[in-house]
């Protein structure tokens, strides 16, 4: 309740910001002020780490997920495949990068594969539980495991799906975090906000 009430106040505070600036409006719910995101470095799958960092002068969209996840992080993935084809010339002005919540399973090679079926360019991240927590921790992000309903012998576990965060963050050229994607937009509202954010000094 808490989170949706602040993302709507972000959403109309990013919606008079740009009226009054003569710029289009975010389809994201906005960051006004923008607020530099968290770096971070964790294993890759390039075989190397990765870094926030690194992806200066580009506008980053940074999701969580899990390669096991059999709704929101294919559709998500799909999703920005969909827009980076649309950008055409000015998708290579955009990375994709996708942190997994399910350590246990998504070594740097499995995500690599995983990732790589949607578009080679997706780099994803991975780490040790304390690692990744501690991005989740910096960007407000939860991860926790399902469990499963209580057996006949009392017995209950994990179901093997995780539950998590579903936005991606729009982070812009400077590495300021500028926008939150809710889960369900599709490609042509991130097509139309990339656009905005590259435009932007």
């Amino acid at each position: 309740m808490v989170r949706t009430l602040l993302l709507s106040v972000a959403l109309l505070a990013t919606a008079v910001s740009a009226r009054a600036a003569n710029v289009p409006a975010l389809k994201a719910g906005g960051f006004d002020p923008p607020r530099m995101a968290p770096d971070f470095t964790l294993p890759g799958t390039r075989g190397t780490p990765i870094t926030l960092g690194a992806f200066r002068g580009k506008v980053v969209l940074l999701g969580f997920g899990y390669t096991h996840c059999t709704n929101v992080c294919p559709i998500t993935l799909a999703t920005l495949k969909q827009a980076k084809a649309k950008l055409g010339a000015q998708a290579g002005g955009m990375q994709v990068l996708y942190v997994t919540v399910d350590p246990k399973r998504d070594t740097a090679a499995v995500l690599k594969d995983y990732l790589a079926a949607f578009d080679a360019s997706f780099l994803g991240g991975t780490g040790t539980d304390a690692q990744l927590a501690a991005v989740r921790k910096a960007y407000g992000v939860s991860a926790s495991e399902v469990m499963a309903p209580m057996d006949k012998m009392g017995h209950m576990g994990p179901d093997g799906s995780m539950s998590h965060s579903s936005f991606v963050y729009l982070i812009d050229r400077k590495g300021r975090i500028r926008a939150l994607m809710p889960f369900g937009h599709g490609a042509d509202d991130y097509v139309h906000d990339v656009r905005i954010l590259l435009a932007s000094p």
